[in-house]
């Protein structure tokens, strides 16, 4: 009956406590802080005793702590001796902390630095000498198999013949040879690394000398740029030996081409030496070439003759010249109208194996004149008009008129004329300073740079 009347109670209760507000949430409750380990306020008979015996027969099992004494009172471990490092203290002190029972720890261990106490270092040390001498026919094994690798690497690189015929020319070849050989010798020190299981050594090494590499790099980096420029031109040829070039702004005869620069004589006969680097990257006009030259010249006739006169006489009297080419023929242009005169530039060319092309515009230029001024055209000089203005002068200009006239000007002293010899003059091609360049090329031998002009290849 009475649990009837319990039921039925609940059952009303229900719908009421659902009509009414519901509370708010609580918040959840911070997590307790983990309580502090307690310390017991009575101590077993024996505890301490306990305590000690463990600890010393835990420090009996490790060497370095054969000489700490422990002492334990209520708890209180007290840690005392000598130990041969300091790394051993603060050991000693957290193993004795993990016994059961101890309520703390006074440490006062301290590092034995007599010279008996690091006789565990001497002895590492012996045992490295003796693993050292265990390793020895192991080491020797490695540098057999490295002296094996290298050796094949340098009997491969030392097939001149083979490399001279692969690559076009002989500077490359050496290269490909030092290549061969510098790739078997790490090669083989890589096999040599991995036998005595020094790998991690190789990288170490491999990294620093990535980093000398880079740096070296920087500060070499005009070497290495000739270095390369020389591999170019040597592939490349841009000219032959004896050439007559101009680089930029240097002439001269090519004499030979070199691992690091190239030489010219110039044409006052001296040696010039122009980094390759330079000579990569310069503009170079070959003037040998080419056979067929052009020189020209310019002549101003007067500007009340037929401009368009003279200019026919002047190019028929180049196409009279015997060493003037008919193929191309010779050509004037009148270019400009001066203050005085107009402008004809006369233009010829040459065979440079048969004629000197200083020589042949020697030749050209009076012969044109010649022709102009027995033609009767006037060759005039330039007008300069000279105005005297009385008032920006110091003295009257009267005095200075009066006093040049009772001075009186000097009679210019007339030029004897030469007459030209009716010998036809030498035109052929001076060779003096090519001349030079072969007794040079002949005399050095291999005393001197190997050359890296390759006279069975195309110049570029």
């Amino acid at each position: 009956m009475k649990k009837a009347f319990a039921a039925l109670a609940l059952m009303l209760a229900a719908p009421a406590a659902a009509m009414l507000p519901s509370a708010p949430e609580a918040e959840p409750a911070a997590e307790p802080a983990a309580p502090a380990q307690a310390i017991e306020d009575t101590v077993d008979e024996g505890a301490d005793e306990r305590i000690a015996e463990r600890i010393t027969g835990i420090f009996s099992e490790l060497p370095a702590f054969e000489a700490v004494d422990v002492a334990v009172s209520q708890g209180v471990v007290t840690l005392s001796g000598t130990v041969p490092d300091q790394e051993a203290i603060g050991r000693a002190e957290a193993i004795a902390s993990r016994v059961t029972g101890v309520v703390t720890i006074e440490n006062g261990l301290e590092r034995d630095v007599s010279l008996s106490a690091q006789g565990s270092g001497i002895a590492s040390l012996a045992d490295k000498w003796n693993g050292l001498l265990d390793m020895l026919p192991l080491i020797g094994l490695a540098l057999l198999v490295w002296a094996g690798i290298a050796l094949v690497g340098y009997l491969i690189a030392g097939l001149g013949a083979l490399w001279h015929r692969l690559a076009p020319n002989s500077f490359l070849a050496d290269l490909i040879a030092s290549a061969i050989r510098f790739i078997f010798v790490v090669g083989g020190l890589v096999v040599a690394l991995d036998i005595i299981g020094a790998s991690a050594l190789l990288g170490a090494v491999l990294g620093g000398a990535g980093v000398i590499g880079l740096a070296l790099g920087f500060a070499l980096r005009e070497t290495i740029e000739n270095y390369l420029a020389s591999l170019m031109l040597s592939l490349r040829q841009p000219f032959r030996a004896n050439d007559w070039v101009l680089i930029d702004d240097l002439e001269g005869r090519v004499i030979r081409l070199t691992s690091r620069a190239t030489i010219l004589m110039t044409l006052e006969g001296n040696h010039l030496r122009i980094p390759n680097g330079q000579v990569f990257r310069a503009v170079i006009t070959n003037f040998t070439r080419n056979p067929q030259r052009r020189f020209q010249f310019d002549l101003g006739v007067d500007a009340d003759d037929d401009a368009r006169a003279a200019r026919q006489l002047g190019r028929e009297t180049l196409a009279g010249l015997d060493f003037i080419l008919d193929d191309p023929p010779p050509e004037a242009r009148i270019i400009e109208v001066g203050d005085s005169n107009v402008v004809i530039r006369f233009l010829g060319w040459i065979d440079q194996r048969e004629t000197d092309w200083w020589k042949a515009q020697s030749q050209a230029i009076p012969a044109v004149k010649e022709a102009l001024e027995d033609a009767g055209f006037g060759l005039p000089e330039p007008i300069y008009r000279l105005r005297f203005d009385p008032r920006s002068a110091t003295l009257p200009f009267e005095n200075i008129v009066e006093g040049q006239a009772q001075k009186g000007a000097q009679a210019p002293k007339k030029v004897q004329r030469v007459a030209a010899s009716d010998a036809p003059e030498d035109i052929r091609p001076a060779n003096e300073i090519a001349d030079m360049v072969d007794e040079e090329r002949a005399k050095a031998g291999g005393e001197q740079e190997k050359d890296l002009l390759d006279h069975s290849r195309p110049v570029e």
